[in-house]
C-alpha cells in the first residue's frame, strides 16, 4: 500500500525567523500523523535553520529546486543537490510550474536535475502538469506524457524507488480553482500508466503521485478519496500550519 505525502511548498515566502516559528508550530500539529509522510519547503535561506528544529520530529524537509550538477564550480547563485542534502534536506522539488513558466525551465534540464538530486542522495519531487489552453485544446495527456517521459529518461528501476510526481494543473495553482477529483484521478491514472509503460507495473504501483492544484482542508479528503491521488503537493495553504495541519489530518 502508497503511504501518502503530504508536503507544503513555501514559494518565496517567510524570513528565517517566520520559516523557524511555522516549522515550530508544525510539529506537535501533525505529531500524531503516522498516515502520511509530512515534507516542508522553505526558501533556500532557512533550510538549516528549520531542519535542525525538526530535527527527530516525523517533519521532513525540501528544497525547493537544485543545480544540474553536483560538482562544486563556477556557477553563480547555483545550490548543488549536495549542499541541500548537507544543509539537512531529504527531498528537493523539481520542474515546478512555476520555475517552467518564469525560469526557462525544460524537460531535459528537468531530468538534469533529478539525476544531479538522486546522486546527491534526495528524493525529487518531479512537477508536471499542463496549462489551461492545454486544457482547453484536450491536449493535457500529450502536454503531461512529454514531461513525464523526458523528465524520467533514462532512470532505472531502482532510481524511482526515490521518485515522487506532483502533478500540478497549471490552471488550479493560486486561481481558487481545482481540478474535479474526476479530472485528478485520471491524469494520475494516466501517469501511472505512462510509468508502467517505461518502468514496469511493480514500479508504478509504488509510485506516489500527489496533486498540486490549490489544495485546502475543505477539498483534501475528496482528493485523497481517488485511488490514483497518493497526497498533496500544497502551495498557499501550507504557509498557515493550522490550515496545513488541517490537511496533513485530513483522515481526523
Amino acid at each position: 500500500m502508497r503511504k501518502p505525502v503530504i508536503a507544503g511548498n513555501w514559494k518565496m515566502y517567510k524570513l528565517i525567523g517566520e520559516s523557524i516559528e511555522s516549522a515550530v508550530s508544525l510539529k506537535p500539529l501533525v505529531a500524531n500523523a503516522f498516515h502520511a509522510e509530512v515534507i516542508i519547503a522553505p526558501v533556500y535561506t532557512a533550510l538549516r535553520s528549520v531542519a535542525d528544529r525538526l530535527d527527530g520530529s516525523n517533519i521532513k524537509v525540501a528544497a525547493q529546486n537544485c543545480s544540474v550538477q553536483n560538482e562544486f564550480g563556477a556557477l553563480t547563485g547555483e545550490i548543488a543537490p549536495v549542499m541541500i542534502k548537507d544543509a539537512g534536506c531529504s527531498h528537493v522539488i523539481i520542474g515546478h510550474s512555476e520555475r517552467r513558466q518564469f525560469f526557462a525551465e525544460t524537460d531535459e534540464t528537468v531530468n538534469r536535475k533529478v539525476k544531479a538530486a538522486l546522486g546527491a542522495g534526495l528524493i525529487a519531487i518531479v512537477c508536471v502538469g499542463e496549462d489551461l489552453a492545454s486544457r482547453d485544446a484536450g491536449t493535457q495527456n500529450v502536454v503531461v506524457e512529454e514531461q513525464v517521459i523526458a523528465g524520467l529518461n533514462g532512470l532505472t528501476v531502482s532510481d524511482m524507488e526515490r521518485i515522487i510526481i506532483a502533478y500540478e494543473p497549471v490552471w488550479a495553482i493560486g486561481t481558487g480553482r481545482t481540478a474535479t477529483p474526476v479530472q485528478a484521478q485520471e491524469m494520475h491514472a494516466h501517469i501511472r500508466h505512462l510509468i508502467a509503460a517505461t518502468h514496469g507495473n511493480q514500479v508504478a504501483e509504488a509510485l506516489r503521485i500527489l496533486y498540486g492544484g490549490s489544495v485546502k482542508p475543505e477539498n483534501i479528503a475528496e482528493l485523497m478519496a481517488c485511488e490514483d491521488v497518493d497526497g498533496a503537493l500544497v502551495g498557499g495553504a501550507s504557509l498557515s500550519a493550522e490550515s496545513f495541519a488541517g490537511i496533513v489530518n485530513y483522515t481526523g
